[in-house]
């Protein structure tokens, strides 16, 4: 299925904003040049306020959790991650705010406003997202098969390190896609473009569901049946959430350069900037439970989700397992 003339808006085609000119277009043109400005549908202004909404309601969450982490609680193997993934969504959603401000001003007043870098930054933190939960999916499988290792001989730095490495290697992609879509547009714009939805969704994806997966299998089959740990509990739902909200944004942009249309790309904007809005809302929810309520200020939710020691049994002897015990 093609899209519609009437999708093409830079907010509905934000892969095929790389292609040339001639593999694209736009809704919209600058009047003061005489040419003609389109309107977005009712329907698509509507979608799009939601969506600068949940960006609001997402970067208070998200600057909140980063507060914390960055300056209140003792950092640990988890929470290096976790204080990246925070930064990763609090760009994510700034990002996009800016550039769905200044789309939907270019649609309302037929201006001409450069977007483009936001949408460049916009790509490379909602893939740094994608790829700091691969990291935390094998960081948590690792702990639970070899927690030995994970306690004694896993190497302080190890946490920060990967993320590092992650955030280099996120910005290496972005800076192709900018030098041959943007810089030098040419033939390997779309093959660039094309091997970074392929990471995204091929190779990043399956390695985060089959780890979690695999994890799940080991905890239900352990001896020692028992409900999951909070921290297991949360990784499990942050994963659970981008799998539902943010891949039909990967598998849209994939699947484009089939000319095939699968879903409404407002309505995957909207379920991207939910995925980045809801992580402080799961880590609040799982740390303020107890005994059936919630209870307990910030510092101390987090504090119970980030900090807590796992008992893990295995070949019927228990392990005091403490993944969360280095601190980096």
């Amino acid at each position: 299925m093609s899209p519609s003339p009437e999708s093409r808006s830079f907010m509905t085609e934000p892969c095929t904003t790389f292609l040339p000119p001639t593999m694209t277009d736009f809704n919209y043109s600058n009047t003061n040049n005489g040419n003609e400005c389109f309107k977005d549908s009712f329907t698509d202004i509507s979608i799009n306020s939601v969506t600068l909404l949940i960006c609001l309601l997402g970067l208070m969450g998200n600057g909140t959790i980063l507060w914390f982490l960055g300056f209140r609680i003792k950092r640990n193997t988890f929470t290096v991650y976790i204080l990246n993934l925070g930064i990763a969504d609090f760009g994510f959603l700034l990002f996009l705010g800016v550039s769905l401000t200044m789309n939907m001003m270019n649609h309302f007043f037929c201006l001409d406003l450069e977007w483009r870098p936001f949408l460049l930054l916009f790509l490379f933190t909602y893939n740094t997202s994608l790829y700091l939960l691969t990291a935390i999916s094998i960081e948590r499988c690792i702990s639970v098969f070899f927690p030995l290792w994970s306690r004694c001989r896993r190497p302080k730095p190890l946490s920060a390190l990967v993320c590092a490495l992650l955030w280099v290697f996120s910005s290496l992609l972005i800076g192709l896609v900018c030098h041959f879509c943007l810089l030098n547009p040419d033939k390997k714009c779309l093959v660039t473009v094309i091997s970074m939805n392929i990471f995204n969704f091929l190779v990043f994806t399956p390695i985060m569901v089959l780890s979690n997966l695999i994890l799940s299998i080991k905890v239900r089959c352990s001896s020692q049946r028992r409900q999951p740990r909070k921290l297991y509990a949360v990784i499990l739902l942050t994963i659970l959430f981008f799998l539902v909200f943010a891949v039909p944004l990967s598998i849209q942009c994939f699947m484009l350069y089939f000319n095939y249309f699968l879903f409404s790309n407002e309505t995957c904007f909207m379920l991207a900037s939910l995925n980045s809005s809801i992580n402080p809302v799961i880590y609040f929810l799982i740390g303020s439970y107890k005994k059936r309520r919630f209870q307990g200020s910030v510092k101390v939710v987090l504090q119970r989700v980030f900090e807590e020691k796992a008992d893990i049994r295995e070949d019927g002897e228990t392990q005091s397992a403490n993944p969360m015990e280095m601190t980096t």
